[in-house]
């Protein structure tokens, strides 16, 4: 259903509130650079942080803008079962094609509590729905069994695995038998992702070099292992620079320092310093990208 390079959007912020100009401009780029979905409110659109009011305007302006061009799966993940229910209630109303929604965080759920959390929202809510396993932000890691469990709910269509761990991506898509699509969450390790079987990546440095992500998940969906393996470790500086501090806060500085939206981000994240920009400026340079500002 869905596959390839989809774009974790970032969110800019202005005075405060979502910067709509920005954002809209940073659809249009997402889009015109062949990106194959974009998922609005999640992690990285720092959606902890957003009110209801902004997390549906949020999805609405996106929808809005991609006008139908490529799917727009929405981030509508809680620690509270009732409000993702209602997030993704309005997704669906607000025109997404699927919504995403994280584990439980903070309560630290049993397996047989993540499982419930997942088919109440997927009976409540006629969409397609990818789960998400972020064991480093939740405290608690999908299970493969648990996983195999939730694969035969019918509009549970895929999993975004950030667990950068093979050997229980392996187990995980061996007890699904086919029944879902798998999505890696982590950029390094796309290439043995995609070798495994995964159909794509929901990506963090995408929205500064969709191109170039592109060019990874489509030699890989092709079977072309070599220009694979090369846009792989070509990314491989970009993706280490995404991550030196707490996702989203590179790829906001990166953001910035290409002119794209101001740095402003939500409390309790907060800018990256100066060493950092530095050594982000060096490699967004080094990449072949002309970022216009040093620390923005």
């Amino acid at each position: 259903m869905f596959h390839g390079t989809i774009t974790a959007l970032i969110t800019p912020f202005r005075n405060g509130k979502i910067g709509e100009k920005a954002l809209r401009m940073h659809v249009e780029r997402q889009i015109e650079a062949g990106v194959n979905a974009v998922v609005p409110a999640g992690t990285t659109g720092e959606a902890a942080t957003l009110s209801f009011a902004e997390h549906k305007h949020l999805i609405e302006v996106t929808v809005q803008m991609v006008q139908g061009r490529i799917p727009v799966i929405a981030g509508t993940g809680s620690n509270n079962t009732a409000e993702s229910i209602e997030l993704t209630k309005a997704a669906k109303a607000l025109g997404a094609d699927a919504a995403l929604l994280i584990s439980p965080y903070y309560n630290k759920p049993t397996q047989e509590g993540i499982y419930q959390h997942y088919k109440a929202v997927a009976e409540a809510v006629h969409l397609p729905i990818i789960i998400y396993n972020v064991p480093g932000r939740t405290n608690s890691n999908i299970l493969p069994q648990t996983v195999e469990r939730l694969s035969r709910i019918a509009n549970i269509v895929g999993i975004k695995d950030a667990t950068a761990d093979m050997e229980q991506t392996n187990a995980t898509m061996a007890a699904c038998e086919g029944r879902i699509d798998f999505f890696s969450g982590d950029d390094a390790t796309v290439l043995p992702f995609m070798a495994l079987g995964g159909a794509g990546v929901i990506s963090v440095v995408s929205n500064i070099v969709p191109q170039a992500m592109l060019r990874l998940t489509d030699a890989a969906a092709a079977g072309n292992w070599l220009a694979a393996r090369k846009a792989q470790i070509a990314l491989a500086e970009l993706n280490r620079m995404m991550f030196v501090q707490s996702n989203p806060i590179p790829v906001k500085a990166a953001a910035a320092m290409m002119g794209w939206m101001l740095k402003d981000i939500r409390l309790p994240l907060t800018v990256l310093p100066d060493d950092l920009c530095d050594e982000m400026h060096a490699a967004l340079t080094n990449f072949g990208l002309k970022p216009a500002h040093t620390r923005p």
